[in-house]
């Protein structure tokens, strides 16, 4: 069995870090001519991942827009994720879980186990209870070659207070930012002889609009670890910028858009796809 590593690393090689954001909003919806509902939510769905499929590596479904239709729109939720997976994609669940013990071992086993129905390749988890308290899930996660990525340096502008605050373990007198103690907890697995010289399954969020030195990032804190980065296309980064703001992390980076690309409407999604992934082939992948 591959780690999801090496999945990630063929695909990324194969058609550069666009990643497909699927985010409903209810404005596109009615642009796209659909309901604001479960049905609504799955055609979207289902549409974008026809458009991607074979024209970018990785989809990232947020899934925030389809719980908040219940059980329909989980179920929608649920073909949406087997319809993409079965095209080939990679599937990153913008799920944001985080929590403790036994419930996020009911995380894991929701999102990561093999023939669940909700069964994705990655999950984006947030570690604000204490990065330890991932650690069974991030076993698990490797343990069924699937990946995660945890939060450590998010796009948003109110996150920054709390991620550049710096710790102090007293036991080992040591002062990092809260982002690099996430990048050094949650990351001890990518550094295991089984992943050595390859791309890690434990990635970090690190918004592409994100100043990684103010928030203590550098590019050995994230060695070796995919990193999921928000930011590009209507948030403000452009695809000729990620090599500068990557530098050599740049072949690691899964670039995430999602408006950019959504506001293409029905019609013109797949010219907008290949537009924006030539971008990034062409000159900020490298």
């Amino acid at each position: 069995m591959s780690s999801f590593g090496e999945r990630l690393r063929v695909a990324l090689d194969r058609f550069g870090p666009l990643c497909v954001g699927i985010d409903p909003h209810e404005h596109l919806l009615v642009e796209w001519g659909l309901d604001a509902s479960a049905d609504g939510v799955r055609e979207f769905g289902l549409r974008v991942v026809e458009a991607a499929a074979g024209r970018v590596g990785v989809v990232k479904p947020q899934v925030a827009f389809f719980e908040r239709f219940g059980s329909r729109g989980f179920a929608a939720l649920e073909d949406v994720l087997a319809a993409a997976r079965d095209s080939g994609l990679i599937v990153i669940a913008d799920a944001k879980r985080g929590d403790i013990g036994s419930t996020m071992d009911g995380y894991a086993g929701a999102w990561l186990a093999a023939g669940s129905p909700l069964e994705v390749d990655a999950l984006t988890l947030s570690p604000y209870l204490g990065p330890d308290s991932l650690r069974a899930t991030l076993t698990t996660a490797v343990r069924a070659g699937k990946g995660a990525f945890v939060l450590a340096a998010t796009s948003n502008p109110e996150a920054l207070a709390l991620q550049s605050a710096r710790t102090v373990d007293v036991a080992a007198s040591d002062d990092q930012s809260v982002a690099e103690r996430v990048a050094r907890d949650a990351g001890w697995i990518n550094g295991s002889a089984a992943f050595a010289g390859g791309l890690g399954p434990i990635g970090f969020v690190v918004g592409a609009t994100v100043d990684r030195a103010a928030v203590g990032l550098s590019d050995e804190a994230l060695r070796g670890a995919p990193l999921l980065a928000p930011g590009f296309g209507a948030q403000g980064a452009s695809a000729e910028d990620l090599s500068s703001l990557f530098g050599a992390l740049a072949p690691n980076v899964v670039a995430s858009e999602s408006r950019s690309i959504l506001s293409a409407g029905p019609a013109a999604i797949v010219a907008r796809i290949e537009e924006r992934a030539a971008l990034y082939r062409n000159g900020a992948h490298v």
